[in-house]
């Protein structure tokens, strides 16, 4: 009785077994931000990874991942992991103050250092840059080299 209630659970266990489907995880990715031209040796760079032209380059709330790192050189270097594979924009500032954002003045021209991936120009002519001029596509292991400004482009 014994071994037939035990052959019982084990054919149940195997049935089981090839019931289940096997789950495709999406491959997630590493993209690392280099930012060149810091000008400064204290404060923070800000950066914020935006998937969608929803809200980029200025919303804090859009963000898909976003992080700051202490300065510590003319250049750093921060990872995000965890990226689908996909298009992405990047949004950086030179953050004097430490309150994560770009500030600027009455006029909108930024008083802090800033810089966008694909380093676009930006002028009063041109404007905030588009995301579909600042994206690129991040595969598995994608690196982005960013230079700050610190003033408007001629």
């Amino acid at each position: 009785m014994k071994i037939h209630r035990l052959s019982q659970v084990l054919l149940a266990s195997l049935l089981s077994l090839t019931c289940i489907k096997p789950l495709n995880a999406e491959p997630t990715s590493k993209l690392t931000v280099v930012v060149n031209g810091i000008r400064h040796q204290k404060g923070q760079i800000c950066m914020r990874i935006y998937d969608s032209e929803k809200g980029f380059p200025l919303s804090d709330r859009s963000e898909v991942q976003s992080g700051c790192t202490r300065i510590t050189g003319k250049s750093i270097t921060k990872h995000f992991y965890g990226l689908k594979r996909g298009t992405y924009a990047v949004a950086v500032v030179d953050d004097q103050n430490g309150n994560q954002k770009l500030d600027s003045d009455f006029f909108g021209i930024p008083k802090e250092g800033f810089g966008i991936s694909n380093n676009p120009k930006v002028s009063i002519q041109t404007g905030t840059p588009k995301f579909s001029k600042s994206s690129f596509t991040v595969t598995k292991n994608t690196t982005v080299n960013i230079d700050l400004k610190y003033s408007l482009d001629p």
